[in-house]
Order: structure tokens, then C-alpha cells, then sequence
């Protein structure tokens, strides 16, 4: 609710009487219970503040938006509001108009919220689509979002124990920036290495940075071709070793014997495993 009142100006008290007593705004819950506002949930209260400030009353108000279509309300979920108003920024290729959503997305809701639910699903539509302008239109979103994510890990660092980040092969770049994004806390400072880091010469790069864990963002299943380079890896760094992506579970047998800590990006808890390991106070 915070977030809301500062883009919107309005009183907390009165936007509770809205919710409460009037129903005029009807936010959507998380699932730890916290108020989900769309982009039409603020677009809403602006709109309510304007009429009311016109001499409106707020029954008056209740009555207008009563005679709107609900229709598209129900049928659609909070996410889809802010997926749509994504795509019609790239599509026009309106980066003022995506930097005030792309703000507004990152006041309102979680972070992993925000790159799972509606940045991300945006991307991969667009990246696979084949429509004339489309590949210009993915291009000028990748090339926003992976500009805003590193500026956002760059305004993230603090004084804590300094991770590393590479990518294996194959390895989109904003990938890799949202892994290190969901792995930030004020617990341990996540820097990105560039884009086609070889893997062989990480050692290299731990041993004049001197990290506290070194952390490999992969694609499952892993290969046994890659899992061998990792052992080696892991036999040539002095620090820990982990392995972020999605259904890395499944890849437990081939990776049997290699001392490193598998991180579920799509959990909850990555980012604690990830400080956990650090401490010392994982076992791998």
C-alpha cells in the first residue's frame, strides 16, 4: 500500500475506506497475504481522486464504475495488465514509457514477482515470435531490461561478501543478470561476469578476485560433458561452488561426487542457500 500512495498521492485512510467500505478498489492478495495492485488498479484511484476532486461523491463514483465492463477484470489476472502494458511500450518502442512501468513494477511488487510474472514472459514471446518487426521489437526490450537489471545489481552492492556470476555456454545474458538479481540481498553483493566468460579460466578469475562463492548459471538437464568441466572447476577454486537455473534437480545423478550447492531459481530460498553456502553453514 505504501508504493500506491506515493505514485498516487492519495491518504492510506482513504484508500482503505475505498477497499473496505466502498469497493472501489479491490486489490488481488499474495500469497503471504500483502495487497496486489494492477497498472488499472492505479490507473483507477487516479481516476477516483480526479472525479472526487471534481465534486463527485464517492457513491457517484461507485455508481460509474459500476456501469463498467467487469468482464475483462475477471477474465484477466494481475499480471496480464502489466504483460500488456510491457508489450505496447516495445511495440512502440517508447523506452519513456517503458521506464515508468518498468519503475512502477519494481515499487509495487517483488522483485521475483516482477521478473518472473511479467518482464521475462514478455521477452520470450517476443523472442519467439516471427512477425515483421518483431526481432527489432525483442532487441529493443533485451536491450533495455539487461541495462536496468545490471544498474539495479550496481545500486544493489553493499559492503558484504562479494559473489561472482558466469553463465555456461548458451547463456543468455539477461538470463544470467535476472539470476544474479533474484541471488542479491544486503547478505552478499552479486557481480556479474561478462557475457561468454570460458569456464576454464574461472579459476583465473577467483584466484585475483578472490570471491566468496563462485556461482554457474545452467541450463538442466546438465550434460556429462559439462558436469566433468565442473568438477574440474570445482578442484581448482578455493572457494564454494553452486549451480543456479531450473529442474536442476534432475541432474543430481550425473553431478554425483562434485562438491557444489544447487539453487532452484524459480524457490524462495536461492538467494539464503546462496549465503548459507558462503557462511559455511551449507553442507555440499
Amino acid at each position: 500500500m505504501r508504493d500506491v500512495v506515493s505514485l498516487t498521492g492519495i491518504n492510506p485512510v482513504t484508500l482503505r475506506a475505498w477497499e473496505r467500505r466502498h469497493g472501489l478498489i479491490r486489490p488481488q492478495r499474495t500469497e503471504g497475504g500483502h495487497r496486489l495492485y494492477t497498472a488499472r488498479d492505479v490507473q483507477r484511484i487516479r481516476d477516483i481522486l480526479r472525479w472526487t476532486a471534481n465534486g463527485l461523491s464517492v457513491s457517484k463514483v461507485g455508481d460509474l464504475l459500476a456501469a463498467q465492463p467487469e468482464a475483462s477484470v475477471q477474465q484477466h489476472s494481475a499480471f496480464d495488465d502489466w504483460r500488456a502494458a510491457v508489450a505496447r511500450a516495445t511495440k512502440a518502442f517508447d523506452r519513456p514509457a517503458l521506464e515508468g512501468i518498468h519503475g512502477q513494477l519494481f515499487t509495487l511488487l517483488p522483485k521475483a514477482t516482477v521478473l518472473r510474472e511479467v518482464l521475462m514472459p514478455v521477452w520470450h514471446d517476443l523472442a519467439s515470435g516471427t512477425a515483421p518487426g518483431q526481432r527489432s521489437q525483442w532487441l529493443f526490450l533485451d536491450t533495455f531490461l539487461r541495462a536496468r537489471l545490471l544498474l539495479r545489481l550496481q545500486m544493489n552492492q553493499v559492503d558484504a561478501p562479494q559473489v561472482l556470476l558466469a553463465g555456461s555456454e548458451g547463456q543468455a545474458e539477461l538470463s544470467v543478470l535476472c539470476a544474479g538479481l533474484l541471488l542479491s540481498s544486503e547478505l552478499q553483493r552479486i557481480d556479474v561476469l561478462g557475457c561468454g566468460q570460458p569456464l576454464e579460466e574461472l579459476p583465473i578469475v577467483c584466484a585475483a578476485m578472490q570471491p566468496a562463492a563462485l556461482v554457474i548459471k545452467v541450463q538442466a538437464p546438465v550434460s556429462p560433458a559439462l558436469a566433468k568441466r565442473l568438477r574440474s572447476l570445482q578442484m581448482e577454486i578455493a572457494c564454494p561452488l553452486a549451480l543456479i537455473g531450473e529442474g536442476l534437480a534432475d541432474s543430481q545423478p550425473v553431478l554425483g561426487g562434485i562438491p557444489l550447492c544447487l539453487l532452484d531459481e524459480g524457490g524462495a530460498d536461492a538467494a539464503r542457500m546462496l549465503n548459507a553456502l558462503h557462511r559455511g553453514a551449507l553442507d555440499v
